[in-house]
C-alpha cells in the first residue's frame, strides 16, 4: 500500500485484524474515543505518541457503537477517511463528515449470516432454557428440570426489520416451521418475502408473534422502538430476541416486563450501555446474554478486513470507495 497512511483506531481489533492492516502497510495508533472529545483534543494530549497521532492521522478505524462525532471530527485536523468496521455506522455524524469533505465507509453484507445463525441459537437457548438446564445438569439435577418447554415448529416469528440479515433470520425460521411476519416502513415485494405478513405497527407485529427478533438499524428513527406497548402486547408467552442495537429496546421496561411476567423471557446480544450490562439483567433466569459477538465468526471476520483493505486502498488510490456510505466533493487524499 503507498504512503503508509496513519490508522488511529478506536476499537478493539482482533490479532488476525491489526495483523493484516500492518502487513497492508497501514501504521496504526491505538487511541481512547474519549481522548478526542473535543476540537482541543490535541492541545490537551499528555502522550506524546498520541498528540503526533491526533495531528497526523488520516483515517479512522471505528464501528457503529463507538462512532464519531462532529467535536471528534474536529480535533483531527488530517483526517480524510472514517472506516466503520462491520456494517453498522449509526454513531458516525455522517453528515458532518459530509460536510467537511470526509468520507465514510463501512463493510455491508460481511456477517449478516453469522448474526442469522446467532439469532436463532438465541431463539432457541431462551424457549427451550438450555442455559439453565445445562446448569442443572452439570449441579446433579435432573427429574426437576424436565418440564415441556416452548419450542420454534409451529411457531410464530416477527422480524422487525428485514434487510439482509432480517431476511436471513427469516429463512431460517421457516426452515424450522415458524410462520413469518416482519415490520419495515414499506413492504418487500422481492425474493421469498412476498410470502410474508407485513405488519405497518410493531405492536401489531408483536401481538401476533411469539418471538419478536429485532434486525434493524440502531439510531434515532429506532431509538425505544420496543416500548411498554409493544412488551406487553408480546405478552406472557413471548419471547424477545435482540441481535440489533441495544437503543433498540427501552432497557427499563424490559427489566420490568421480564421481573413481572409480562413477557417470557429475552435473549440479548447488544445493550443500551454496553459493555456495561443492567445487574438486573445478569440476575434473571429467564434471560439469556451474549457479549455482542453475534457478527462474529472466522468467515465474518476475514469479510470486513478484506472490505476495510478495499475500503483503504480505494481511498489512497483516488478510486470510489468499495462501500461509501456518503458521497465527498473533491478529494482531499494527499498526494
Amino acid at each position: 500500500m503507498n504512503d503508509a497512511p496513519l490508522m488511529l483506531n478506536l476499537i478493539a481489533l482482533a490479532p488476525q485484524a491489526r495483523a493484516q492492516l500492518l502487513a497492508a502497510g497501514v501504521r496504526m495508533h491505538d487511541v481512547n474515543p474519549r481522548a478526542l472529545a473535543d476540537s482541543s483534543a490535541l492541545a490537551h494530549a499528555t502522550d506524546a505518541a498520541d498528540r503526533a497521532a491526533i495531528a497526523s492521522a488520516r483515517l479512522v478505524l471505528t464501528n457503529g457503537t463507538t462512532g464519531l462525532t462532529a467535536a471528534q471530527m474536529q480535533a483531527l485536523p488530517q483526517l480524510e477517511l472514517v472506516c466503520a468496521f462491520g456494517a453498522g455506522f449509526e454513531n458516525i455524524d455522517v453528515t458532518a463528515a459530509t460536510e467537511r469533505g470526509i468520507a465514510v465507509a463501512h463493510a455491508p453484507n460481511t456477517n449478516g449470516e453469522t448474526v442469522a445463525d446467532h439469532a436463532l441459537a438465541l431463539m432457541l437457548a431462551v424457549s427451550r432454557g438450555l442455559v439453565t438446564l445445562d446448569r442443572a445438569v452439570k449441579a446433579g439435577g435432573w427429574e426437576s428440570h424436565r418440564a415441556p418447554r416452548p419450542t420454534l415448529n409451529g411457531a410464530r416469528l416477527g422480524v422487525v426489520g428485514l434487510g439482509n440479515i432480517g431476511q436471513a433470520i427469516a429463512l431460517r425460521a421457516a426452515g424450522f416451521g415458524m410462520s413469518i411476519g416482519y415490520h419495515t416502513r414499506t413492504p418487500r415485494t422481492d425474493g421469498p418475502s412476498h410470502a410474508w405478513q407485513h405488519y405497518a405497527n410493531v405492536s401489531e407485529l408483536a401481538r401476533d408473534s411469539d418471538f419478536l427478533v429485532l434486525a434493524c438499524p440502531g439510531g434515532p428513527a429506532t431509538h425505544h422502538l420496543v416500548s411498554t406497548e409493544v412488551l406487553a402486547q408480546l405478552g406472557p408467552k413471548g419471547f424477545l430476541v435482540n441481535v440489533a442495537r441495544g437503543s433498540v429496546v427501552d432497557t427499563v421496561a424490559l427489566i420490568e416486563a421480564l421481573c413481572d411476567g409480562v413477557i417470557a423471557g429475552a435473549a440479548l446480544d447488544v445493550y443500551e450501555t454496553e459493555p456495561e450490562v443492567p445487574s438486573a439483567l445478569r440476575m434473571l433466569e429467564n434471560v439469556v446474554l451474549t457479549p455482542h459477538i453475534s457478527g462474529r465468526s472466522p468467515a465474518a471476520l476475514q469479510a470486513q478486513i478484506d472490505v476495510l483493505l478495499a475500503n483503504v486502498r480505494a481511498h489512497l488510490s483516488r478510486l470510489p470507495l468499495f462501500a461509501a456510505v456518503n458521497t465527498v466533493r473533491g478529494n482531499r487524499t494527499s498526494g
